[in-house]
């Protein structure tokens, strides 16, 4: 009853970027580019696994599939972005809020996942590689991404839902650029002990578990390494882990230091740093770390490109 003669928020206002009011128009610029280099890489990728039959493996197809989550999360947020960049009045309504938080925890906890079951393909790869086809099947690829979406579907309307009934009566003023959990959580008007518990149990089981599961496929691969007589063959055996190793040590160490930290911690400055890295430079990145180095990548690239300069033609 308390809240009887206070105006219900409707909107919230983003201030993610308001410290840099004069630099906005060359961050609108530096963006656009950035996220429309992201785009072609990851179109290219996901085209080439496509249409080259040699990259119909299991990897290159878990691959293909993390550039389109990569491709979905970054344009639930980054188009919405750019034009708050130009914009003078940089709102989102209170539902679209929701939907924005919920399609972005959906994809973001689908990916963590999905890099899970990328260990799990490493490790059968090494550790079992004259059973690779069988237990790599289609069927148990698809069964994976499957249940990394389910898993994150779950999760993200767990959360948004319960972020989303607490009552928003005082400021609607967002510090960050797009409808992350800690700075919305910071509006509502009353959190019990409960919905924050609930809330970063579900965080811990998005980020650990999946985590956990990467770990100790790394375990039991660098132990089948060790066996491996030569160096040779060892370069090669861990050259093939490199890049998923890479990727899972920037995306879990951002979201981690976002998600599993206490509320006292929370600094929007900072929230809005490390959330740039992970919603725009980190997709960026991934694309090139994963393929544009990896030489059989390139060799099918050359494939494609020198097929489609010849139908052309």
């Amino acid at each position: 009853m308390e809240w009887a003669n206070e105006t219900l928020v409707t909107e919230f206002v983003f201030l993610g970027f308001s410290s840099l009011a004069g630099l906005q128009r060359l961050l609108f610029v530096v963006f656009l580019l950035v996220y429309l280099f992201m785009l072609g890489t990851n179109v290219i990728i996901v085209s080439t696994i496509v249409l080259d039959r040699a990259l119909h493996t299991p990897m290159y197809f878990f691959l293909g599939v993390l550039s389109c989550s990569e491709t979905c999360y970054t344009f639930v947020i980054v188009p919405k972005m750019l034009v708050d960049l130009l914009a003078q009045k940089k709102t989102i309504s209170f539902l679209g809020c929701a939907i924005q938080m919920f399609f972005f925890l959906f994809l973001i906890c689908s990916h963590s996942f999905l890099l899970a079951a990328m260990g799990y393909d490493r490790y059968v790869a090494i550790c079992n590689p004259l059973r690779y086809t069988v237990l790599m099947g289609f069927g148990v690829c698809v069964g994976l991404v499957a249940a990394a979406c389910a898993c994150g579907f779950i999760i993200s309307l767990a959360t948004t839902s319960m972020i989303f009934h607490l009552p928003f009566h005082s400021s609607n003023q967002l510090h960050h650029f797009f409808c992350d959990v800690s700075p919305v959580l910071k509006l509502a008007s009353h959190q019990s002990y409960l919905n924050q518990l609930v809330i970063f149990v579900l965080g811990v089981f998005v980020l650990v578990i999946p985590l956990l599961l990467i770990l100790v496929s790394y375990v039991l691969i660098i132990s089948a390494i060790l066996k491996i007589p030569s160096s040779v063959g060892r370069y090669k055996a861990f050259s093939t882990c490199a890049s998923h190793l890479i990727v899972v040590t920037v995306h879990y160490g951002c979201a981690s230091f976002i998600y599993l930290r206490p509320k006292s911690n929370y600094s929007s400055s900072q929230d809005t740093l490390i959330s740039v890295s992970y919603t725009i430079l980190t997709p960026l990145f991934n694309p090139m770390i994963y393929s544009l180095r990896n030489k059989e990548f390139k060799s099918a690239l050359q494939r494609a490109m020198t097929h489609t300069s010849y139908s052309i033609n």
